[in-house]
């Protein structure tokens, strides 16, 4: 019986093995004995700790928001997360500019696996709470940093900023010109993301 530790160790292992499949070769790539042999663990591992595939699924949505949670909260974004209030526009959005350039390039194979998972959660009932589950932190991140900036509805506020965030990102990675458009420079960037941050906020 593994130990606590090594239990949360292997399960994020195989999240993070299993996330990388998706983004690579798609939902089709994506069984039990393909993430233990690509993890490199013995034959059984992945269905000890998830026994279906659509457990397996549910710990990659939840891996996720993990991931992309600690990127709002960490060096990609240093001005948005955990503080009481935002000095101003300019700064929220050149955060978000440099949130939306890293997964838009480093963080890349991620947000790729993220919208082909989103699509199995639209047609299985049984993920699809989970995968809602795992979109509320960063909408309540969202709404916390546009009250600050003075939204009179924060909420409504950061469903629109999330929903244009993701729909640039979904048109610079998989769009009809994605390929043969290069990424955006984070001074680009930092333009579209005050422009959406002043939408929200008008």
């Amino acid at each position: 019986m593994p130990t606590p530790e090594r239990a949360v160790d292997r399960r994020t292992l195989i999240a993070d093995t299993a996330i990388a499949l998706v983004a690579d070769g798609g939902l089709r790539g994506l069984t039990h004995r393909a993430v233990d042999g690509v993890a490199g663990l013995p034959a059984g591992s992945t269905s000890y700790y998830f026994r279906t595939r659509t457990a397996l699924i549910g710990a990659c949505y939840a891996r996720l928001a993990e991931l992309d949670l600690a990127d709002f909260d960490g060096g990609a974004a240093p001005a948005l997360p955990g503080r009481p209030a935002l000095p101003d526009r300019a700064a929220a959005a050149a955060a978000l500019a440099a949130l939306l350039h890293r997964w838009l390039t480093t963080g890349r194979a991620r947000q790729l696996a993220r919208f082909e998972l989103s699509l199995e959660a639209a047609r299985n009932p049984e993920l699809e709470s989970e995968f809602h589950s795992a979109g509320l932190g960063a909408r309540a991140r969202a709404a916390g940093i546009l009250a600050a900036l003075g939204a009179p509805r924060p909420e409504e506020a950061a469903e629109l900023l999330v929903a244009w965030s993701d729909g640039l990102l979904y048109d610079r990675l998989i769009g009809a010109t994605a390929r043969s458009r290069p990424a955006p420079e984070t001074a680009e960037l930092t333009v579209v993301a005050r422009r959406m941050i002043d939408a929200v906020l008008a």
